[in-house]
């Protein structure tokens, strides 16, 4: 166990999180998988467990707006394997609504999920990364993070934040042999899409994500993605 690689993942029981999961396990990965439902994280180790029964998988209930359970995820990483090469900041929330119109709280709901979330778990990781070198970190972004659009409200304003941050970390890490790359993903097939009439070929897999995200992470040290733009072919919707 001396060469395993250790993934942290947030949101990792559905979609592009999910797809991350496996895509990486099926390279032999140590998996750290967190998100806030217990039986969700049961079932996607289960769903792992069956295609790589090799897999190491560590589970943890993790409220990523909370400094305090960011602490205790990264602590169990270091207690099971004592290093972390990849962090991926994948959760987040989605209300849509108008600026002038969204209810209140809504602004404050998801800049704490997904900005504040890549904030404190980036520097709760920072030790274990630093151990790992070279190690990389994921923002997981949206096209909404550079192109505002009507009914987007605060979810724009969050990811617009989040963008930025990954950018001033970038800049920070660049010397310290720490990659750091935004994923600025179009739609993207979730459960949050079922039910809506649209031709399949409209929303992109999340295994697509995924993929770009292990090209990303397996480019030689002396290069970098900085931002991976990747959109349904026909483009937004």
């Amino acid at each position: 166990m001396e060469n395993v690689k250790v993934i942290a993942i947030t949101g990792a029981t559905a979609g592009i999180g999910r797809a991350i999961s496996n895509r990486f396990a099926r390279e032999g990965w140590a998996l750290a998988l967190a998100s806030r439902t217990k039986s969700d994280l049961r079932e996607v180790e289960k769903e792992i467990t069956h295609l790589y029964p090799q897999a190491d998988i560590l589970l943890q209930s993790v409220d990523v707006r909370k400094r305090e359970d960011w602490s205790q995820f990264i602590a169990a990483i270091e207690s099971r394997w004592n290093r972390l090469d990849v962090l991926v900041n994948n959760a987040g929330v989605f209300i849509p609504g108008a600026l002038l119109e969204e209810e209140d709280g809504n602004l404050e709901l998801m800049m704490e999920t997904n900005l504040y979330s890549s904030y404190y778990g980036t520097r709760a990781a920072m030790s274990l990364l630093e151990q790992s070198k070279p190690a990389h970190i994921f923002n997981m972004c949206s096209i909404a993070s550079i192109t505002a659009y009507p009914n987007g409200g605060s979810y724009a304003i969050s990811k617009w934040a989040q963008l930025g941050f990954n950018n001033c970390l970038r800049a920070e890490l660049k010397d310290d042999n720490i990659k750091v790359t935004a994923i600025l993903p179009g739609a993207t097939w979730s459960r949050s899409w079922e039910g809506a009439e649209l031709p399949p070929d409209r929303l992109m897999d999340a295994e697509h994500v995924a993929h770009m995200v292990y090209a990303a992470w397996d480019l030689p040290p002396k290069s970098t993605v900085e931002e991976i733009i990747i959109r349904p072919q026909e483009g937004d919707l």
